[in-house]
This record gives structure tokens, C-alpha cells and sequence, in this order.
């Protein structure tokens, strides 16, 4: 990759946006706030994440530029309002990732990815200490986030709060209960305790695939690709 195209094409995407937003720009375009955008944004990184799965290079590279196209126009959004730009958006984010990474730009040693994960976690919390706001690490996930995937995220930070306030994952005992629970709210025929178990065994579950590695989100999204392929006829079975 050359340097100068890359510097000369991302310019030419923020003069694009600019233009668009500009006088003799685009009515609709020039409409847009940072509400009506979000939508837009979450739609668009679903997309990238579907032409990751399934797509092939060229879909994941049209699917990468709407996703970028979303982010120049929101930069756009707060350099209008003299809040940040595109410049700023770039600096943090790389700044973040060298302080995030001193096994690489520093002196700290990192030989796994496991000791890389522990660096990270201890660097996110030392950050937040600085932080004057009240939120915590669980306070920061956002609510925005599929539910199963929120789940995965509240888990994985609570178990790696500091020595006193951390909270074990669940465990499978745990979600074996859930299940008796659950049962004996269905047969007592009351529903809003029976919905509630219901979602306190899907929360134990998504706790449960994060202690073997996997994401409770990314499961039931191969669940929902092998239905689909079931009902299709294309798949022998859902197992």
C-alpha cells in the first residue's frame, strides 16, 4: 500500500462528506444528525460483520467502506460543532492503542496472549481511575449491545474487577438450577416468574460458553445461519 494514496484517498473521502453536507451539497445529507446517523452506523457494522461470515473479499471490502463512510460523516458531524474531527478521532485512537500495547511500544513483557489480555484489563482500570465521572468498567458496556453479546461483555468484566469486588462467572451447576427453576415456573403456570428464569438461564449460559472460549452471541447467530439453511433445505439437519 502506498502511503501517499492512502493519504490522498482519505482526504478525498472527508472532502466528499464535507461537500455533501455543504451548501450545494446534498438536501437529505445536510439533514443528518448524530441520532439519525447511529442507526445507520449499527446497520452498517452488522453488515461487515455478515460479510464476514459469509461474504466474499470484494463484499467485505464494499461493506468496510460503508462502515467508514459512516464514521467520516459522524467526525464531519463534531468538527461542525468545533467538539473534534477526523484528524483528532485518529490521533486518540492511535494513541490508545500504544498505551494499550507496551509490550510492543514499551519495556512491559508479554509473551502470550493470555498475559496480553491481563495488561490490557489492568490498563482499562488504571484509565478509568482517572476518569472524574462515577461510571465503572460494567457501567461502560453498552446498552446498545445485543443482549447475549452484553451478557458475554458484563461477565467477562465483572470476573476481572480487582481481588474483593470480582464476580465468578457462572458456573454449570448454576445453569443446571436455572433449568429446575425454570421448570417449576412453568408448571406453577406463572409467567412473569417463568420469563424471568428464562432470561436468568440465558444469562448463565452466556456466561457458561465464555469460561470454554466461546461467545453466546456469535453461537446463536451459527444457530440461526444453520435453521435458515434447515428450513432452505440445504442443510440435512440442525445439529
Amino acid at each position: 500500500m502506498d502511503k501517499g494514496s492512502l493519504e490522498k484517498t482519505v482526504v478525498a473521502l472527508k472532502e466528499l462528506v464535507s461537500r455533501l453536507r455543504g451548501p450545494g451539497g446534498c438536501p437529505w445529507d445536510a439533514r443528518q444528525t448524530q441520532d439519525t446517523i447511529r442507526m445507520y452506523l449499527l446497520e452498517e457494522a452488522y453488515e461487515v460483520v455478515d460479510a464476514v461470515e459469509n461474504g466474499s473479499a470484494e463484499d467485505l471490502c464494499g461493506e468496510l467502506g460503508d462502515l467508514l463512510f459512516q464514521i467520516v460523516f459522524l467526525a464531519e458531524l463534531g468538527e461542525e460543532q468545533g467538539a473534534f474531527d477526523l484528524v483528532r478521532v485518529m490521533e486518540r485512537i492511535t494513541e490508545k492503542m500504544i498505551h494499550r500495547h507496551p509490550h510492543v511500544f514499551g519495556t512491559v513483557s508479554a509473551e502470550t496472549a493470555e498475559e496480553v489480555a491481563e495488561n490490557w484489563a489492568r490498563l482499562k482500570r488504571k484509565e478509568r481511575e482517572n476518569v472524574p465521572s462515577g461510571s465503572s468498567e460494567i457501567d461502560s458496556v453498552p446498552e446498545n449491545l445485543p443482549a447475549l453479546l452484553r451478557a458475554h461483555r458484563l461477565i467477562q468484566r465483572a470476573a476481572r474487577r480487582p481481588q474483593g469486588s470480582a464476580e465468578p462467572p457462572p458456573t454449570w451447576k448454576e445453569v443446571e438450577k436455572d433449568v429446575e427453576d425454570l421448570r417449576n415456573a412453568f408448571n406453577g403456570e406463572d409467567g412473569d416468574l417463568a420469563g424471568s428464569r428464562l432470561g436468568r438461564l440465558l444469562f448463565d449460559l452466556a456466561g457458561v460458553a465464555g469460561q470454554r472460549g466461546w461467545n453466546a452471541e456469535d453461537l446463536l447467530r451459527q444457530a440461526n445461519r444453520r435453521f435458515i439453511e434447515h428450513l432452505n433445505g440445504s442443510g440435512e439437519d440442525r445439529e
